[in-house]
């Protein structure tokens, strides 16, 4: 298997588990935190996250293109195709719809944009998992070649 399939495997399952955790604990949790509170908590949850998901993001982009480019032997053509389509989804959902309403939760809690957060998020959290099966079969169908 090459170095490009595990880099995009890795980064791709490592994104998942994010994904699932911030939908189910994070983003619902944050209604809890208290008006007071809100602004200065949302700012750290901005900086902190950024630490944790711009990188691999990044190199999930990457990964996923040269698989496309560079179709690994065994693997379907169609497959890395469809991942870089999923991640396409998964950065236009990130821009058009997560990042606004960040901005507007940065200027205080607001209970609908709040349950326009979670619920949006669940586009990102389905099309990563997505993602991981199709990750997971690009690694095996090239490790069998």
């Amino acid at each position: 298997m090459s170095t490009v399939v595990w880099i995009n495997l890795a980064s791709t399952l490592y994104l998942v588990g994010l994904i699932w955790c911030i939908q189910i604990v994070h983003y619902p949790l944050m209604n809890r935190v208290g008006s007071d509170r809100f602004e200065e908590f949302h700012r750290q949850h901005g900086l902190r996250i950024s630490f944790v998901v711009v990188a691999p993001m990044l190199v999930e982009l990457a990964s996923a293109a040269a698989l496309a480019v560079w179709v690994p032997n065994g693997v379907e053509p169609e497959l890395p195709v469809i991942g870089v389509v999923l991640v396409i989804v998964i950065w236009l959902s990130t821009f058009a719809i997560q990042v606004p309403i960040h901005r507007r939760l940065a200027l205080g809690f607001d209970p609908a944009a709040h349950r326009r957060l979670v619920t949006g998020n669940w586009l990102r959290t389905a099309a990563w998992s997505l993602r991981a099966i199709v990750a997971l079969v690009i690694a095996v169908q090239s490790s069998a070649a």
